[in-house]
């Protein structure tokens, strides 16, 4: 049994961030959910980005495509693009975040 979890992919992917606003994807909000196979070979994350137009989509999916297959016995990693519902920081991001964007509720 491996010990990779959900938690430590997540962690993984933490440092990676939007290139236009320089704050971690996962405090965006933007990984919407990770699958770790039983023998934990296989890692499949399920994300958005801020918007389908954005001109650094293709980057951040390579990055979390890199940061997936970079865990150790992490043999296959897929990351699945989600537009639907569009991402919304007023629900996803951290409170942190949304008070450094200046979203109140």
């Amino acid at each position: 049994m491996s010990s990779l979890t959900v938690e430590a992919v997540r962690e993984a992917l933490r440092p990676i961030q939007d290139p236009e606003i320089f704050i971690s994807i996962v405090d965006l909000g933007l990984i919407r959910a990770i699958e770790v196979s039983p023998d934990a070979t296989k890692v499949r994350v399920t994300m958005t980005l801020t918007t389908p137009f954005c001109p650094e989509g293709p980057m951040i999916v390579e990055a979390v495509n890199e940061a997936l297959r970079a865990l150790p016995g992490v043999h296959e990693a897929e990351v699945d693009l989600q537009w639907n519902p569009p991402w919304d920081p007023r629900k996803e991001a951290s409170e942190e975040v949304r008070a450094e964007l200046g979203i109140w509720d």
